[in-house]
Formats: structure tokens, sequence, C-alpha cells
């Protein structure tokens, strides 16, 4: 027979009725999932998420578990106590534009108020409070040599470059008294120049609306401003012992020759891929044979490319080409003539042969 259990009663605690039992929980399944080591198979796992590397990793046999773990922890950390020019790199907030000078920490106010008003006035009391004139200005070229970009679809690498070369004729305060029309197209015409996309003087002037004489002084007087400002800086990393690197110098541009303009004047004409490398091939070859020796690199490169579309089956008029070189037919049509009489010379025979080309449809003249 069997008997209770004797029932233990601490001073200041009721009897049990039930005897003491407590009932059983029923049985319910465990759906948490967790991840444990299929080589180890310890229980509870032994594991260890490495941040670094993003893996999940056994603690005991060192078998990695998992990949691309995300780093859950709080990022929010500084080190301006362990910084020597009290330069604190903690990323909050936006990113510094080097092309702006100051803090660049203001805060802007937008008119999102509806017909109220107040914003105006708070906006109006903060441009008051944080006016600079010498940032709304550079902001103001900005904006315009952006908008001279967008208006050729310059690309935006090109832009940039031209807006980095205003900031230093601004930053040392040169070329007082000059209009900063003339600079802005200076600027772009040299920033054409360093990134391998180069403008003629005419193509600025088309532009820009500066004539070709301003641009012309203006960019001979940037060009030795940039070369000066080019040599101090490296002078200064040489002496405080760093090493220069070529790629932050500036380049001093050269003018501009036919087989750089032959790309962007077949693109626009619609020519084939071919055409574009055998009219620079034949620009170059002009340049050495001396064909066209004392000619606009318009012309020049207007010539080659009659000649070209012809020799290669895609026929171009001297009109459709002096549209888009920006030059006369006539013009084209004479400096082709100089070309025609040393054909011999010029062209390639590998650009004719297997019916690719045919010297008999090049015209006379």
């Amino acid at each position: 027979m069997a008997t209770a259990a004797a029932q233990v009663i601490l001073p200041g605690m009721l009897p049990d009725p039930a005897g003491g039992a407590t009932p059983e929980e029923p049985w319910r399944e465990n759906l948490n999932m967790q991840m444990i080591c299929r080589d180890c198979k310890e229980f509870p796992p032994n594991l260890v998420e490495e941040f670094s590397s993003g893996d999940m990793v056994c603690g005991s046999c060192g078998l990695v578990l998992g990949d691309r773990i995300v780093d859950t922890r709080s990022e929010w950390r500084t080190f301006s106590n362990d910084d020597q020019g009290n330069d604190d790199p903690s990323r909050v907030g936006d990113g510094a534009n080097p092309l702006l000078n100051g803090s660049q920490l203001q805060t802007s106010i937008s008119f999102g108020d509806g017909s109220s008003g107040r914003s105006r006035e708070l906006h109006r009391a903060q441009n008051k409070a944080t006016h600079d004139k010498a940032t709304k200005g550079l902001l103001a070229a900005y904006k315009e040599i952006g908008a001279l970009c967008d208006a050729w679809t310059i690309p935006k690498n090109i832009s940039d470059t031209a807006k980095h070369l205003f900031k230093m004729v601004d930053d040392a305060k040169a070329f007082k008294g000059k209009s900063q029309d003339a600079i802005i197209a200076g600027c772009i015409f040299i920033a054409c120049r360093q990134c391998g996309n180069p403008r003629t003087f005419r193509e600025i002037f088309a532009l820009t609306n500066v004539s070709k004489k301003e641009i012309g002084r203006i960019f001979k007087a940037l060009e030795k401003f940039f070369a000066a400002q080019n040599k101090v800086r490296m002078d200064a990393v040489v002496q405080s012992g760093g090493i220069v690197n070529p790629s932050d110098s500036y380049n001093t541009t050269t003018s501009t020759q036919a087989q750089e303009l032959c790309v962007r004047f077949c693109s626009h004409l619609g020519l084939s891929a071919k055409c574009t490398l055998v009219s620079q091939d034949l620009a170059d070859r002009m340049t050495s044979v001396g064909a066209l020796a004392g000619r606009s690199p318009l012309s020049a490169a207007g010539a080659c490319i009659y000649m070209v579309s012809y020799l290669m089956k895609q026929p171009k008029t001297a009109k459709e080409i002096a549209a888009v070189a920006g030059v006369s037919d006539g013009t084209i049509r004479t400096a082709y003539k100089f070309l025609y009489a040393k054909k011999d010379q010029l062209i390639d025979p590998d650009w004719v042969k297997d019916g690719k080309g045919d010297m008999k449809l090049l015209p006379l003249s």
C-alpha cells in the first residue's frame, strides 16, 4: 500500500491539502531553432561570432558554421581623444564637400509649413546669421559650370575638374578684375584637355559666349598659374619627406590634335568603330608625313573623316562633316585634295584588304 510522502511545514506555512504533489505540464514541441556544431554536437553549443571576418565559428573545434554575420553591435565611436589635429573623424552627419570651405555644419530650413510663412521668416533669419559671401559666390560659379557642362552633355568628371580648378583660382584670390565668365570658360577648356576629351576654342566660344581671343588669353594665364601652384605644392611635399604622386600633379596641356577630334566627330556622324579607328590612324599618319602642316585640327580631322568614309564604303558628304566639325565644306574639300595627292603614303593596305575598303571609291575632290 503506497503511503503519501511526508509534508514538511515550516513556521508560518499552511499545510497543502493536495499533499505537495505538483501537476505535470503537458508535452509541447520545442520550436526554437538552435545552431550546434555538427562535429562536436555540444549542447549548449560553444559558438563564437567573429565580426571582423563575419563568420560564426565553433569555439571548441574551430569549424566555421556560417558566414556573412551581421554586426549588430553599436557603431558609435570617436577618436577625438587620440587625435592630435583636433579633427574628430566620427561618422556623424553628411560627408564634407571638398569644393567648399568651412565646417559645412550649417542647418538649412525649408519652406514646408504651407502658407503660414513661419519657415520663410526662419529661413531669412538663418541666412542672415550664417551669411558667407565667399561660399555663396563659389556655389553660384559651380552652378554655372554644371549648367554649361550639362548643356553640351560634357561628362561629370570634366565638370568636377573644372570646379576644382575654379576653386584653386578663387582660394588664391588670383585674376582680380578678370571676368568670371572668362575664368569659367578657361577652366572648362583646361578640364576637357586634362580629362582627355578636348574641345576647341570655337566650341567653348559657342558654349560660353566668351570671345575666342579672351579664351586664349585666360587659357595661357591659367596654365602658368596652375603650373606655378603645382610646383609649390610638389616642393612642399618633397621638403616634408613625402613621395610625389604623379597622378596628383598638374600636367601642362598640349594643343589639340586631329586624331583626338576624330572620335567625337565620327560618333556624331554615326560612323562605325572601324571607321573611327581608321580615321585616327590616318590623322596620325598625316601628322608624320606632314600632308596638312599648318592647318587647323578641325579641318584636318574633317578631311580625314571625309576620306575614310568613302574608303570604308560609308560615304559622308562634306556638308554633313562640316556641320559637325564647325568648318565650311570648302575648307574640308581643300584639305582633302592635299590628302588625296599623298594617298599612297597615307593609306595602309591592311585597311582595304579582304574587301573591307576600296581606294577606287575615293572622290577626286
